[in-house]
């Protein structure tokens, strides 16, 4: 797959095969002429030594100081040098291609005032498979990823570090020269133009919303073998009483489990039983919870998606009017409200699936399920410290979800007085979808043990496919074994599209 760049919006699908599958990237000729006009306003108010903000002056609280025009290359290349300050643990590499290729997007829209050479200097770097080592910490989401971008651009000036294959950071020169890369010269205004922008935090959000959308049609699925395992009704998932709140995430999540429960003998076997009247909420309500999170999640796609067709340069060189002006668009608040908006979806959905997992082990409500679901409770514990363990991600990821958009802190002598933490907020929320995608595992492993003790009785095709799946990494627990194994299986099947295939593959896509 290779991914064009014309200055046009990008879209998430977009980010995730670049960033996360290496497709290549080339920049369009349309891309060349639209960077053009602006590039010839930047040279002209460098030449009439003109009061431009980062082209003629100093940035942020030093926006005031003029630069004498033989200063301004070496003003170019010491931004680059003084924002490459982070700090901490390196940035995952599909994080690091994403913030590239949106800044290389940003760049291509033609109102940065940089030359194609920047955007083609970014292209090598990516497709000859070259990562920047980018520290964590450093940006506070507003003026841009200045760190994280800036530990980026210094790579293509070369300067500062790649990462290794053992992931530590190598010097930048010897492995551009290895690739047979040049490092980039760059003029008046580019080193602002390279390290100014939301890139860093709409890449890693770009990457948790996808990857968020997946884990909730598998809580979905998820569930259907718990309501089976535990002699669940599909009552209260019937489409004319989920229709009276019309909210359309309960009702794809509902549909989803009408489809996955459908012809369940496991279901019909205790249709008229008095024990069904009433599951629990954490079966009952599970569209009602599953639902509300789609709809959120849907809010914070919107809002990448919009983040990935903006310009969000500081400042933009507006060349039809012959004007550069210094705008705000590089704030990430937007970005951080969503952030924080996900890390609470999968807080809450991690609890209701823990809900269940706990309800499995207990025989006291698991409706004549053995202790632990172990065949021979006692001398084997079963699954009750996965229970354990899903609990503990449980209270981590309700802690990583105390809002961090408001955590606001002044920055460049007050120049920078309100911030977004969007950087930091997007990081923590790619930590707790996996964090999620670990409880889902669990609750997975616990449902598929459970099915396999209601027999004779069988579940559904379609919820018997998807434990079948499971089944091909992680065998029945018959006794107490190494169970991290199992578990790490389980997530990494999660993770990957089988579970989904097995599913579609009986009742079609899911919602």
């Amino acid at each position: 797959m290779v991914v064009v760049l014309d200055g046009t919006p990008l879209g998430i699908d977009d980010v995730v095969a670049v960033a996360r599958r290496s497709a290549r990237i080339e920049i369009s000729p349309a891309a060349r002429q639209r960077m053009a006009p602006a590039r010839a306003l930047v040279e002209r108010l460098d030449a009439a030594d003109e009061v431009v903000y980062g082209v003629t002056t100093g940035f942020g609280a030093l926006a005031e100081r003029a630069i004498g025009r033989a200063d301004r290359s070496t003003l170019q290349r010491a931004v680059v040098r003084s924002h490459a300050a982070g700090m901490g643990p390196p940035v995952d590499v599909e994080v690091v291609r994403g913030m590239m290729l949106l800044r290389a997007r940003t760049l291509c829209a033609g109102l940065s005032g940089a030359r194609p050479e920047l955007v083609d200097a970014i292209a090598a770097l990516l497709n000859a498979g070259l990562c920047p080592y980018v520290p964590e910490h450093g940006s506070l989401g507003a003026s841009g990823d200045l760190a994280p971008l800036a530990h980026a651009a210094a790579c293509l000036i070369g300067e500062g570090w790649v990462r290794g294959a053992d992931d530590r950071p190598l010097a930048a020169p010897r492995a551009l020269e290895e690739h047979g890369l040049s490092p980039l010269e760059i003029g008046p205004k580019e080193g602002l133009a390279l390290i100014n922008g939301t890139d860093g935090m709409a890449a890693a959000l770009a990457l948790a919303v996808h990857d968020l959308g997946a884990l909730l049609a598998a809580a979905d699925c998820v569930c259907a073998l718990t309501v089976e395992a535990l002699l669940g009704t599909d009552a209260a998932f019937d489409a004319e009483v989920v229709a009276l709140r019309p909210a359309p995430g309960q009702g794809a999540s509902a549909a989803n489990l009408r489809k996955l429960l459908a012809g369940s003998p496991l279901v019909a076997s205790h249709r008229t039983s008095h024990h069904a009247v009433q599951d629990a909420y954490s079966l009952r309500c599970a569209p009602q919870v599953h639902g509300a999170a789609r709809d959120l999640l849907d809010a914070a796609r919107l809002t990448v998606e919009r983040e990935l067709a903006s310009i969000v340069d500081n400042p933009l060189v507006l060349a039809e009017r012959g004007t550069v002006v210094s705008s705000g668009n590089f704030h990430g608040q937007g970005l951080a409200y969503a952030a924080d908006m996900c890390a609470s979806i999968c807080a809450d959905i991690a609890s209701i699936s823990e809900r269940r997992i706990d309800r499995m082990m207990d025989p006291a409500r698991s409706r004549g399920l053995p202790a632990f679901l172990s065949p021979a409770p006692g001398v084997n514990s079963g699954l009750m410290i996965a229970q354990y363990t899903a609990a503990a991600c449980v209270v981590g990821l309700r802690a990583a979800a105390t809002p961090l958009a408001v955590q606001s802190v002044a920055a460049s002598a007050g120049q920078e007085d309100h911030v977004s933490m969007g950087w930091t907020a997007a990081l923590r929320t790619r930590r707790s979808v996996a964090e999620l995608r670990r409880v889902l595992a669990v609750e997975a492993v616990a449902a598929a043990q459970a099915l396999e003790q209601r027999a004779p009785l069988r579940p559904g095709a379609a919820t018997a496919a998807l434990a079948g799946s499971l089944r091909a990494r992680v065998a029945p627990l018959a006794e107490d074994r190494f169970l991290a194994a199992d578990l790490a299986a389980a997530d990494a099947w999660l993770a990957s599209d089988e579970w989904r295939n097995a599913v579609v593959q009986v009742i079609g896509e899911l919602r």
